[in-house]
Formats: C-alpha cells, sequence, structure tokens
C-alpha cells in the first residue's frame, strides 16, 4: 500500500511529508498505456498533487496543470486530503531514452509554460495561483510554487523509476521540506547542505524503511517527530451517474442528436479510462 508520513521538527521550525506512490503511479500507467517519458511526467505530476492534497484538511480538492509548450501537452491531476489521486497526459506516447544517469527527460518535452494549482475549498470560487515553469522537471517548479505563491520557502524532490526491461513503473515517490515562520538562517543552511547531499530518491526508495531513510536524510542531525502514517492511492471519482448529468446539462438538441446518429452514447473518463454506456432509452428518459 502506498502512504505518505507526515513528520515535524522538535523545534517546530520544519515540516517534511515523504512519499512511496509506487502503486499510485503504477496503475496510472497501466490505466492509461503510457510510454515512459510520458509515464514519468504524468507520476511526477501525480505525486506533486498527492504532496498539495496532504497541506489540505476536509473536502478541499487540489488540482494541479503543468501546462508546457512542449511535446508532452498538458499534464492534470487531482487529489483530495485523503491521499486520492487521478490524472491524465495529453501525449501519452513519448518514449525518450534516459540521460546517462538513468533518468528519464522530462523538461525538454515539457517546455515552457506554467504551473496552475487550482484549490476548490467548496466556496463559490476556487482559489487559483499560477507560476511559470522555472524547470519544466515538476519538483522544482513546485517548490516554486510554495515560494511564489505561499511564500513559504520549500524544497520538493519526486521521481518514477521505471524497470530497464519493460520500462515499467519500478518506484516512484518523493518528498517535501518546507521552514516554517521560527526556522533560523543557520538551520536552514544546515536542512539545505543535508537536502544536496542526501541520495537519489531513487536509492532511498530502495531501501528496507524507504521513507524513514527519506526523513532521516532531510533532517541530518535535528530530531524530528512523526505526525502520522496515511494511505495513498490512485482513484477517480467518476461514475455512470455523473456523467448522465453532464450529458443532460448538454440540452436537448445534442441529446436528439445522439439518438438518431448514434442511438445512445459512450462517454470515457479522460483521468482514469472507465468506459460508460447510455441506450437510447436512457438518453430519451433525460429528455422526457
Amino acid at each position: 500500500m502506498d502512504k505518505i508520513i507526515k513528520s515535524i521538527s522538535k523545534n517546530g521550525h520544519f515540516r517534511a511529508f515523504a512519499l512511496d506512490s509506487t502503486l499510485t503511479v503504477r496503475e496510472a500507467q497501466e490505466r492509461h498505456q503510457t510510454w515512459p517519458t510520458s509515464t514519468v511526467a504524468l507520476g511526477r505530476t501525480l505525486i506533486a498533487a498527492q504532496v498539495l492534497g496532504a497541506n489540505e484538511k476536509g473536502d478541499t480538492k487540489i488540482t494541479v496543470k503543468v501546462l508546457g509548450d512542449g511535446a508532452m501537452g498538458p499534464i492534470i491531476a487531482v487529489a483530495d486530503s485523503k491521499g486520492h489521486v487521478k490524472g491524465y497526459v495529453k501525449n501519452r506516447e513519448l518514449d525518450y531514452k534516459k540521460a546517462s544517469t538513468g533518468e528519464v527527460l522530462v523538461a525538454p518535452f515539457v517546455g515552457n509554460g506554467f504551473l496552475v494549482v487550482v484549490k476548490d475549498m467548496g466556496l463559490k470560487q476556487p482559489y487559483s495561483g499560477q507560476v511559470d515553469l522555472i524547470t519544466g522537471e515538476i519538483g522544482e517548479d513546485l517548490a516554486w510554487y510554495f515560494l511564489s505563491s505561499e511564500q513559504t520557502p520549500s524544497s520538493v524532490g519526486v521521481n518514477v523509476l521505471l524497470n530497464e526491461d519493460s520500462d515499467t513503473v519500478k518506484i516512484a515517490g518523493g518528498f517535501m521540506l518546507q521552514a516554517l515562520p521560527d526556522a533560523t538562517d543557520e538551520e536552514i543552511t544546515e536542512i539545505e547542505h543535508n537536502i544536496k547531499s542526501m541520495p537519489s530518491i531513487a536509492t532511498m526508495l530502495t531501501s528496507d524503511e524507504p521513507l524513514k531513510t527519506m526523513l532521516d536524510n532531510i533532517y541530518g542531525d535535528m530530531e524530528y517527530k512523526n505526525l502520522g502514517e496515511f494511505p495513498l492511492a490512485f482513484k477517480c471519482d467518476c461514475s455512470k451517474e455523473r456523467f448522465l448529468e453532464g450529458i443532460k446539462s448538454l440540452g436537448r438538441e445534442p441529446i436528439e442528436e445522439m439518438i438518431a446518429e448514434d442511438h445512445g452514447a459512450e462517454i470515457i473518463c479522460q483521468f482514469c479510462e472507465n468506459k460508460y454506456e447510455y441506450s437510447e432509452e436512457e438518453l430519451k428518459a433525460l429528455i422526457n
């Protein structure tokens, strides 16, 4: 089971999340049949959304949009505060070979553009924040969003490692570290050193206790305490009834065209690829 550990330094000056999202990203790859580069880009965006969702409470939903001008096209992920996430990438068939380090190259195919975060707390108007994509590698862009939009100095790392023989998801996960208002310059310098000298995310995720290993490396000699472990999962909230309401909102004329031309309707959810079919009788019931 995927999970996230939330933690805080004992002096209350830093907080950090560590995530194992392997099954989440693996399911996304299987549902969307993404090729390697698209898998890594989508996976990183899903993890970023889970990080943002973990910051929220109640029924808040977070939408992360990576809107670059590269071959990847838009990447969209939606997460809630309970660890659920769904998402898709427009161009799912990108397969470019790895860098010399074995990392799949993402930024050149995301391109220049924007990272948009929409926070829906059930109020009349959702909050929306937007920053430029500074690297296109997703993690660094999310850290820039935290600093620019929420004035919170942060370090974010997200990664998806593929099996070399099959290009399926081997491991996926990441971390987020944030400096809280009472953090001193000396402490921030110490933490920055820890982040720069820590092993790669992939290396830590393959250890016996991956999330503890990640947090130990982030905090270094600074004492911290766990605030709890919480499950993570790919989960879509689509349903036949919800899409039926969407069809109903189109109005009489488009529904009559569906009946006359197709004698029914078929809808595929772009977030999870679930397919819903509607009979002619079900459509007629909408306009009667």
